[in-house]
């Protein structure tokens, strides 16, 4: 598929999302033992690339690793990633689109989801979820200590307007080896990251955010951990790509029949925020595994919103 005619699919599929607000109910919900039954009220996404997502309802605002500073790193070069490459945040384009928010969600610690979450958090006085190891790291990077709110899995988070369930997750693998790029933890606080190598992933986590009485899973990577997943029953999932075949196809047989699969972290991010993303991949792939299912595949471009 061309980067033409993949946006231009992009944009149809975005505007009958819109179109189809309120279609995503109640009768999807799972865990209702757990999670409160709640009104549907219309649920506002907008991507900033990567896996940066606002997710608003109301006053309600929850950001889902909020990266949008966006600097040259090389990630998808022949030559790969420079692991020396400079930590850079930019304040005046975060401040360009980001004003509030209620919770950060931290899914791994690779600077490509939370480099720029100290100030986020700062700035928006969010309460951050993550792993002890991302705290440590944010501490590390002068996030104030009361906004961090480590987790493992299993917790259930009531808000204002809004709840959180966390998962054990699995980061994505690739190559002969089946490793990803800076593994580790860190179980005290370390020097203050200077450098891209110095955020590790530090264990990963998925959440199900249910806000509006919709019931979003959101995943970061294409890998997960299906014991955790198991029978999950949501009405919209985040899915990143990389997956298939195999893991994403796995992952639509392990939870209960889903709608609508949105993608997620398609975007070569070394390209500025402001400009249509350019795919690091093919979508294709994932297209075909989630329409076997029936689901319907979403696609936004950069800064792109839709509403549920």
């Amino acid at each position: 598929m061309s980067r033409r005619g993949m946006l231009t699919g992009a944009a149809a599929v975005g505007a009958a999302a819109v179109g189809a607000a309120g279609v995503v109910g109640l009768e999807g919900r799972s865990q209702a033992a757990t999670v409160p039954a709640a009104k549907r009220e219309p649920v506002e996404l907008t991507w900033f690339g990567t896996h940066a997502w606002q997710l608003k309802c109301g006053k309600s605002v929850v950001l889902t690793d909020p990266w949008l500073t966006r600097f040259k790193t090389g990630t998808f070069t022949p030559e790969g990633a420079d692991p020396k490459t400079k930590l850079v945040i930019k304040p005046e384009v975060i401040d360009k689109h980001l004003s509030t928010a209620d919770a950060i969600l931290v899914h791994h610690g690779h600077y490509d989801h939370m480099a720029d979450v100290p100030y986020v958090a700062k700035k928006t006085q969010a309460t951050v979820l993550c792993t002890e190891t991302h705290a440590n790291l944010l501490r590390a990077m002068r996030t104030p200590n009361e906004l961090l709110s480590p987790v493992r899995g299993g917790e259930y988070l009531p808000f204002d307007g809004f709840s959180i369930e966390v998962f054990p997750s699995l980061h994505s693998c690739s190559g002969k080896r089946h490793t990803y790029a800076y593994p580790g933890y860190r179980y005290d606080v370390p020097q203050r990251p200077r450098v891209i190598e110095d955020l590790v992933e530090g264990g990963t986590l998925a959440f199900v955010i249910t806000i509006g009485g919709l019931r979003i899973l959101s995943l970061s990577t294409a890998n997960f951990d299906p014991n955790a997943l198991r029978d999950l029953q949501v009405d919209v999932i985040f899915a990143a790509p990389g997956g298939e075949p195999g893991i994403t196809d796995r992952l639509l047989q392990t939870i209960k029949p889903v709608r609508k699969v949105i993608a997620t972290h398609w975007d070569d991010f070394d390209k500025p925020l402001d400009d249509p993303g350019i795919p690091w991949t093919d979508l294709t792939p994932l297209r075909q595994s989630v329409e076997r299912t029936g689901a319907e595949f979403v696609v936004l471009d950069h800064l792109q919103q839709v509403t549920l």
